[in-house]
């Protein structure tokens, strides 16, 4: 039974998971490594899992609580080698005519870029990514709309204020 239920889970969602992490770290590998790291953690804890009404939003949180600590840690070491990364994405990902998106997004800070990626691309409700990431509702519309902005001016656009 456990089996046949992880089996589906990962089927059902690793690609949407995968996509999250790639949008909160701009590199397709790192992506699918965080993305098994997090089924590898929930198989760890199946049992708690298989109680979970939506496992799936578990498992989402948990990618995006590695992409962060890897980004923390990327930052570190970074700063620690002193390096400046401005380097444009590999020309064989799968993002087609969205490559200055995908760059502007990469761009923001970590904590813009967090709520962009779980409310668009994710499409969570603001009460979702505001449990996610562990901070108020208002915090996430304040971020949303900072990150709506920020792309805006990068991206040379107008920002449609909904």
């Amino acid at each position: 039974m456990t089996e046949t239920w992880f089996s589906e889970l990962y089927r059902g969602s690793y690609r949407r998971l995968m996509l999250t992490g790639y949008a909160m770290t701009g590199d397709l590998g790192v992506a699918e490594e965080i993305t098994q790291e997090a089924f590898t953690v929930a198989y760890g804890r199946r049992g708690r899992v298989l109680r979970l009404d939506n496992p799936e939003a578990w498992l989402r949180t948990v990618v995006v609580n590695l992409a962060r600590r890897r980004h923390r840690r990327s930052t570190m070491a970074d700063r620690l080698l002193r390096r400046q990364s401005a380097e444009p994405p590999p020309a064989d990902l799968p993002i087609g005519e969205h490559v200055d998106l995908h760059v502007a997004i990469r761009r923001l800070d970590e904590d813009l870029r967090s709520v962009l990626v779980l409310y668009y691309l994710a499409d969570l409700p603001v009460d979702e990514v505001s449990a996610i990431l562990d901070v108020p509702v208002g915090t996430v519309k304040s971020r949303l709309a900072r990150a709506r902005n920020a792309l805006a001016a990068r991206l040379g656009t107008e920002v449609d204020h909904v």
